[in-house]
């Protein structure tokens, strides 16, 4: 089983920039491919970024490429997001999540582990 806890969530400006965290519990975080999710109010949970298990492979959404990067330390068992020049539609809970096995998707019915999320807010 995996636990996973998100940090890093703020309030920021327009065109500022945060880095989200993730950190995940026990030895076997290598095994899970991760993403990143993200929530507004009174919308569908989307997917934000993914990553390999080994990080050999990234995503980012139409939405947030060129402004959001995700990484992982296998060991230190983080999985972190970048994310530059923030906009206002960014604002959402962010979540990471965990799936076991080599590839991440997009769908969020893939993926067996969540963290509780951290609130992100961007003001005009």
């Amino acid at each position: 089983q995996v636990q996973l806890v998100e940090s890093g969530g703020g309030l920021v400006q327009a065109g500022g920039s945060l880095r989200l965290s993730c950190a995940a519990s026990g030895r076997t975080f290598g095994d899970y491919a991760m993403g990143w999710f993200r929530q507004a109010p009174g919308k569908e949970r989307e997917s934000v970024a993914g990553i390999t298990r080994t990080g050999a492979v990234t995503y980012a959404a139409d939405s947030v490429k060129g402004r959001f990067t995700i990484s992982r330390d296998n060991d230190r068992n983080t999985v972190s997001l970048q994310m530059n020049s923030l906009k206002p539609e960014d604002t959402a809970v962010y979540y990471c999540a965990a799936r076991r096995g080599s590839n991440f998707y997009v769908n969020v019915y893939e993926y067996e582990y969540w963290g509780q999320g951290t609130q992100v807010t961007v003001s005009s």
